[in-house]
C-alpha cells in the first residue's frame, strides 16, 4: 500500500480495465461543515454567495476525486448522480442541479480536467425520458455536446448516472429496436454498449456512503462487485482510503475460500468463540448521522 501512485496504477492497471461505482453523496453535510463552520443560519452571505461557494466547493472536489481515481489506475469510474425522487425536490433545489449539471460541459476547470487527463464522458439512464417535458430539457443537448466533445478521448472514461434507478423497460425498448434494426435478440454486450453508448465491463468495485445499498449500474452488476461503505460522506474519501480499498479488492478477497476438512480443533474454537461474540448483531442497523 506504501507504492508511488504511478507503480500502484501500474499493478492495478495490470489486472485489467477496472470499473469502479461510485455515487458521491453527503455533499451539502461535507459543504456546511468544512466551508460552512457557523451553519447557513448564521452566515452572512446570500442565497447567490452561498450557492456560488457550494457550486464551486463540490466541483473542486469531484475533479480532485476523479482524478484521484485515474491516477490510482482506475480506467472507467460510474457516478450515480441523481433518480427520479429529485423531481419532488424543491424548485430551487432543482434549479441548483440542473445548473450544477450543467456546468459539466461549460465550466472551464471541468473541461481542462476532461482534456488533460484523457477521459471520455457520458451519460447514462433514462433522462431522456425524465428530463424531456420539464424546463430542464436543455440539458440534454448539453451532454451530448459533452460527449462529442470528449469522444475522442481514450485514457479514462467517466459515465454519469441520471435516472439510472430501473432499467427494464428501456433494456426491453433497445431490445426491440435492435430485432428490428438487425432480425435477431441481442446479446448482453449489444445490450451493455446500447445502453452505456458503448461496451462497459462488469463492475469491480462499488463504494457507497451512509445505507448499505448498491444502485445505479444496470447491465454491470454481476454480483461479482465487490463492495465498501464509507462512514464519512463521499466527498471526505482519501488517497490512503482508496489504496486500503484497491489492497483488499486486489489481495485480501482473493484469497481461495477455507478447506473447513483441514481445519484444526484450535482453529474452529476461535471461529465459534468469534461467532459467539457476534451472535445477534447485525451490519447495517444503526441511526443515520
Amino acid at each position: 500500500m506504501n507504492l508511488p501512485v504511478a507503480e500502484l496504477a501500474a499493478v492495478v492497471g495490470a489486472t485489467g480495465p477496472e470499473v469502479v461505482v461510485f455515487p458521491i453523496n453527503g455533499t451539502r453535510r461535507w459543504f456546511m461543515l468544512e466551508h460552512s463552520p457557523q451553519g447557513l443560519e448564521h452566515t452572512h452571505q446570500t442565497e447567490a454567495d452561498m450557492l456560488a461557494a457550494y457550486l464551486h466547493a463540490t466541483e473542486i472536489n469531484h475533479i480532485d476525486l476523479y482524478r484521484l481515481f485515474f491516477e490510482h489506475g482506475i480506467d472507467t469510474l460510474l457516478t450515480p448522480v441523481f433518480g427520479p425522487d429529485i423531481l419532488e425536490r424543491s424548485q430551487d433545489y432543482l434549479d441548483m442541479a440542473a445548473y450544477g449539471l450543467s456546468r459539466l460541459g461549460t465550466a472551464q476547470h471541468f473541461l481542462d480536467f476532461f482534456d488533460e487527463y484523457g477521459v471520455r464522458v457520458r451519460f447514462y439512464g433514462d433522462y431522456r425520458k425524465h428530463l424531456a417535458a420539464t424546463p430542464y430539457a436543455s440539458l440534454i443537448d448539453g451532454f451530448d455536446a459533452l460527449t462529442a466533445r470528449t469522444a475522442q478521448h481514450d485514457r479514462h472514461r467517466l459515465f454519469f448516472g441520471l435516472f439510472a434507478h430501473d432499467a427494464t423497460e428501456t433494456v426491453a425498448e433497445l431490445s426491440i429496436q435492435y430485432y428490428n434494426d438487425h432480425g435477431r435478440v441481442p446479446d448482453k454486450r449489444a445490450l451493455v454498449e446500447l445502453y452505456y453508448g458503448e461496451y462497459v465491463s462488469p463492475a469491480d468495485i462499488f463504494i457507497g456512503f451512509d445505507k448499505f445499498s448498491a444502485f445505479d449500474m444496470p447491465l454491470v452488476a454481476v454480483g461479482e462487485e465487490d463492495l465498501y461503505f464509507t462512514v464519512a460522506p463521499s466527498p471526505y474519501l482519501t488517497e490512503q482510503q482508496l489504496r486500503e480499498i484497491l489492497f483488499d479488492h486486489l489481495y485480501t478477497r482473493r484469497i481461495d475460500d477455507t478447506d473447513y476438512s483441514t481445519m484444526e480443533p484450535d482453529e474452529w474454537n476461535l471461529m465459534r468463540e468469534f461467532y459467539q461474540t457476534n451472535m445477534g448483531k447485525t451490519l447495517g442497523v444503526g441511526a443515520q448521522a
